[in-house]
């Protein structure tokens, strides 16, 4: 796991800002590789790091595209050197702090086309389109409060592939007390969801149902201690608990692909306040009932909550 690398690796070069509510950073490295740098004492939240690592990790687990990630040393020299790095506030420039944050390795390599948007008419060049209804799911069950996030490499035969990206909103968002409307983590355009089989439905489920959690727990264990929030550890462990439950994952996908037919959020970029409502998807403390497609609870475009 790439947690498991060096986590000695300096960032040494700073190259540029990106765009983003989390204020990513683009820098080289001491591996000579290039990454996207999240800071840990990032201002959306203290569980952002944490996020970005076990949520990558969580997605490699499920088999899903996730680029290779490792903590970066940002020393004091560094964050010196680059106050054009530092944390934009309402106040003015904020140095972040020395220590580990998250790197994620860059995927705009020289000679890569790499699309933030890709056309509706491509998605049928998608190879791994399948796989959003996978991490829709995954998202779902880990309490993504944010609209899921990819990104499209183009290969040499012109076909692409996804790669998923930005997981600092997982675990019930950077301050770990987000719970929102099932819809909100799904992909703004609905267009990339493709008509799924009840067989393809059920492979989804066998690759969850062999989720190993213990070797999950050793990456998180094993990621620097000031990125361990409590919140973040508790809603990874119901994260775990509902992904081993394989009625509740059919009654979710039931659930998702119904709402898709019917086109519940479709295109309209509402803001993410507006998807929320008077229940909500997963509650923490309670086990989820959910309404099969059809059912009262489904019209509403929200799943019922009910008690353990």
């Amino acid at each position: 796991m790439a947690v498991r690398e060096n986590c000695l690796t300096e960032a040494t070069h700073f190259i540029r800002r990106l765009r983003g509510g989390s204020q990513p950073i683009l820098v080289e490295a001491s591996d000579g590789m290039l990454y996207v740098a999240k800071f840990a004492d990032n201002i959306q939240g203290s569980n952002l790091a944490f996020n970005e690592g076990m949520g990558t990790e969580l997605y490699r687990a499920c088999g899903l595209s996730v680029p290779v990630w490792k903590p970066l040393l940002l020393t004091d020299s560094f964050l010196d050197r680059n106050p054009a790095c530092w944390m934009q506030t309402e106040q003015g420039l904020l140095r972040p702090a020395a220590g580990r944050c998250f790197g994620s390795r860059f995927l705009g390599a020289a000679g890569t086309r790499l699309l933030e948007i890709l056309p509706g008419t491509s998605y049928r060049r998608l190879r791994n389109r399948t796989s959003f209804w996978l991490a829709w799911l995954v998202d779902i069950c880990a309490e993504h409060a944010d609209n899921r996030q990819a990104l499209f490499v183009q290969q040499a035969d012109g076909c692409f592939e996804a790669h998923f990206v930005d997981q600092g909103h997982v675990f019930g968002g950077p301050n770990g007390n987000q719970r929102v409307h099932y819809i909100a983590s799904r992909y703004l355009d609905s267009r990339v969801y493709p008509a799924i089989s009840r067989e393809e439905q059920r492979r989804i489920r066998k690759v969850l149902m062999a989720l190993d959690a213990e070797s999950l727990w050793r990456v998180a264990n094993a990621l620097p201690d000031e990125w361990k929030m409590t919140s973040a550890l508790d809603s990874l462990a119901r994260c775990l608990q509902r992904l081993s439950k394989e009625l509740l994952l059919e009654n979710l996908l039931d659930t998702m692909i119904d709402s898709s037919v019917r086109g519940i959020g479709s295109e309209q970029r509402i803001p993410q306040n507006a998807r929320k409502g008077p229940a909500t998807v997963l509650c923490p403390g309670v086990q989820l009932s959910v309404g099969m497609p059809g059912s009262a609870a489904c019209r509403s475009g929200y799943l019922a909550c009910g008690q353990r």
